[in-house]
């Protein structure tokens, strides 16, 4: 069991960190594209602002002004077209997140020829197998374990060409995922990562872009105006856009609105901080939403560059940073952390109530073996005294002696009253486990009870030269209840009293009143019980040690039977006792209406 638990918990653990990989890098992904998406809105937001500005020139800067149409229609259908690959990307992502959801080990197959030479091919799949590697590491002076999981071929055959270049894994069935014999497994496959016809498209698109943008914004103002001065010195003025200072160029309030926007569009909703640099690392703007921001980490900052068309070098460097990224990505984690932690408590706790019960039917089956133990010593006596007393009735000398007959048969019906008093009190115990046992409610009187208890226990109290002290203080001692099992209460109790004193019992017998109660209190000055002891008195079978004395007798039964009959007459008992100073017992019971 905990064998199988411990492998439970790896197998979690395993799982819990692949998934965080997983978001951490989908998390990456969108923040990416967001601020790639930014980066793109700022630039073709000031060209735009360029273009209003040219109105006024409109006869002059028509061609330039198609020409910059045309260079934002490509840059709008690129940045269409990254998006879209994106969107894909993270589609796949998520596929592959779902995938890693459902099973607990998936293997990518990297090498479609692989997957075609051995995995597709009926006579060579015997030779595939799951290779599991534990690496140490040393990472920035701290060494840690890096898990790996293949596929690998027991041996090279000739190599099948892929039909496509679609994404699969390889997913292990079964508990033997690592058995080299008998794996079971499963295929999944998936569209590629990318679509390759609209990667060539991207790339035909940015090479029309490039040519369009051959010559700077200048050169086309100058050429348009056939290099008039004039008029090329007032464009450099006012509207020469990569020696403008970074500062005039970004806006950011504009900045942080659209970084806001494309991160909620991609189901981020976290605070960040936000830090625009030029390229001599001047800070010209930041925007923080945490009051103390430490040293940031390099896996929680991202980057992206500003206007990278200016004379083919990045103005300025907008950055963000996620203190929270952890709690983030926790967060969408929540479910199956939950999940994750309620089935391995549930394992524990089955776990632990199995040990428990395991141990408790250990002691319970110890302490029957005892029951039956004592229970045959206690029927032993009065048969081989019945015996011997039923052999000495055959000798015919003894028999015709009156006197001796009577005696003997006073012994055999005395030993029977015993014997028949070990049945009762052991069928007792069965009824009242059973529920079958019916008690009378009756007036009875505990002072006169009490008092008759004592006296039909004259003859053992005197012989164990025992001290009884009677307290009869309760002016009002009817209770409603059965006489019988009230009689075997205090029967009980004063036995106990009388086998557990080391010497000459010496017993208090006490009633009062209070409260519509009546108290009964039976003490004694024996051996007492430790606190482990007295909070097992009152379970089935259990009996106190007594050292090297062999001569207390009993089943264990008395003082369950006790408990159990004074609850069922709505009473209570309460026990005070100290280790060699002695035991008082303490009955509490409803007065008769």
């Amino acid at each position: 069991m905990t064998v199988a638990l411990l492998g439970v918990v790896s197998m979690q653990y395993f799982f819990i960190r692949q998934s965080y990989a997983l978001k951490a890098q989908l998390f990456d992904e969108s923040v990416k594209a967001a601020l790639n998406a930014v980066a793109s809105k700022a630039e073709k937001r000031e060209v735009m602002q360029l273009a209003a500005a040219q109105r006024k020139n409109k006869e002059k800067l028509e061609r330039e002004q198609r020409k910059l149409e045309e260079q934002l229609r490509l840059k709008t259908e690129i940045e269409r077209l990254h998006q879209k690959q994106a969107e894909l990307h993270l589609a796949f992502l998520q596929q592959e997140e779902e995938l890693n959801k459902q099973f607990p080990i998936v293997i990518p197959i990297e090498n479609n020829d692989f997957y075609e030479t051995y995995i597709n091919n009926p006579q060579y799949q015997h030779l595939v197998s799951v290779s599991y590697q534990s690496n140490i590491v040393i990472d920035n002076g701290f060494q840690r374990n890096d898990n790996s999981i293949g596929l690998s071929a027991a041996r090279q055959v000739p190599t099948v060409k892929a039909k496509d270049d679609s994404v699969r894994y390889f997913i292990p069935i079964g508990p033997d995922a690592f058995n080299t014999t008998s794996i079971k497994y499963a295929i999944k496959a998936f569209a590629p990562r990318q679509d390759l016809k609209m990667s060539r498209e991207i790339a035909r698109k940015e090479q029309e872009l490039q040519l369009l943008q051959a010559s700077t914004l200048m050169d086309t103002i100058a050429i348009l105006s056939g290099k008039n001065p004039m008029i090329v010195k007032g464009f450099e003025a006012e509207m020469e856009l990569y020696k403008r200072p970074l500062s005039e160029r970004i806006n950011v309030a504009y900045i942080k609105s659209e970084l806001e926007k494309e991160l909620k569009n991609r189901a981020i909703h976290s605070p960040f901080d936000l830090v625009i640099k030029d390229r001599s690392t001047t800070l010209y703007a930041s925007f923080a939403n945490f009051s103390e921001t430490e040293e940031p980490n390099p896996q929680s900052l991202y980057t992206t560059e500003l206007f990278r068309a200016d004379n083919e070098r990045s103005s300025g460097r907008l950055a963000i940073y996620f203190p929270n990224k952890d709690h983030v990505l926790m967060g969408n984690m929540t479910v199956m952390l939950f999940s994750s932690a309620t089935l391995l408590l549930v394992l524990i706790g089955s776990f632990t109530y199995t040990i428990f019960t395991m141990l408790r039917q250990k002691k319970i089956s110890e302490m029957k073996t005892d029951f039956i133990n004592n229970m045959t010593h206690e029927f032993k006596t009065p048969v081989a005294t019945i015996m011997i007393a039923s052999e000495s009735l055959k000798d015919a000398d003894i028999a015709a002696d009156q006197q001796r007959a009577s005696r003997l048969a006073n012994i055999i019906y005395d030993e029977n009253v015993r014997l028949g008093n070990h049945i009762e009190r052991v069928l007792n115990i069965a009824r009242l486990e059973k529920d079958n046992l019916k008690l009378e409610h009756r007036p009875v009187d505990m002072n006169d009870l009490a008092q008759a208890v004592v006296d039909s226990m004259e003859l053992q109290l005197l012989k164990h030269e025992a001290k009884v002290s009677m307290h009869l203080d309760a002016t009002d001692a009817v209770v409603s209840g059965d006489e019988l099992h009230l009689s075997n209460v205090l029967f009980n109790l004063l036995d106990n009293a009388i086998k557990y004193s080391a010497e000459n019992p010496d017993i208090t017998i006490r009633t009062k009143n209070s409260s519509k109660q009546i108290h009964i209190t039976v003490a004694d000055k024996g051996i007492g019980m430790n606190r482990d002891q007295l909070s097992k008195i009152f379970d089935q079978f259990y009996r106190i040690p007594t050292g090297n004395r062999h001569d207390v007798k009993g089943f264990g039964l008395g003082l369950s039977y006790v408990n159990d009959i004074v609850k069922r007459l709505g009473g209570k008992v309460h026990v005070r006792s100290e280790k060699d100073k002695g035991t008082s017992f303490e009955i509490t019971l409803p007065l008769e209406r």
